[in-house]
């Protein structure tokens, strides 16, 4: 059975699978440091949309509030690197949750093994870029 594209919730994790393609590598076909920055973005995102969140809704204008979510601070930890054609897989959990601020807890591995770990603090902003409270039903989710 294949993995839906959003990747799936196990508990309290999300895990996404991701190929290495020549695009995410350098020369030597290693993965460049920063394209790991983009598979844990993807990670985010898709543990949100499978949570429900769509970043897309929170962010139209309508009746409510325009709300985002913001890297404001990033704890990373490279241990070993990836190549292409390498699968990887993306966990992201939630680490915190409180007010304005989310911390979300990423590894990425390959074959169990862990190559990166991250601690992702993000911050709910408003249009002008002002933090406002994450809403309630939004922090429910997340907690768990």
């Amino acid at each position: 059975m294949s993995e839906a594209l959003s990747g799936r919730l196990e508990g309290n994790r999300h895990r996404l699978l991701q190929r290495v393609y020549y695009e995410d590598t350098d020369f030597s076909g290693v993965v460049y440091h920063a394209r790991y920055l983009h598979f844990m973005e993807r990670g985010r995102t898709d543990y949100l949309r499978c949570l429900g969140v769509h970043q897309g809704q929170m962010a139209e204008t309508g009746d409510r509030e325009m709300l985002a979510f913001v890297v404001r601070h990033m704890e990373i930890d490279f241990r070993s690197s990836a190549r292409m054609d390498d699968v990887l897989e993306i966990v992201t959990q939630t680490g915190a949750v409180g007010g304005a601020r989310l911390v979300l807890e990423q590894e990425i591995r390959l074959n169990g093994k862990v190559l990166i770990s991250a601690v992702v603090t993000v911050a709910i902003v408003n249009r002008d870029g002002r933090p406002r409270r994450l809403p309630a039903n939004i922090a429910e989710l997340l907690a768990g």
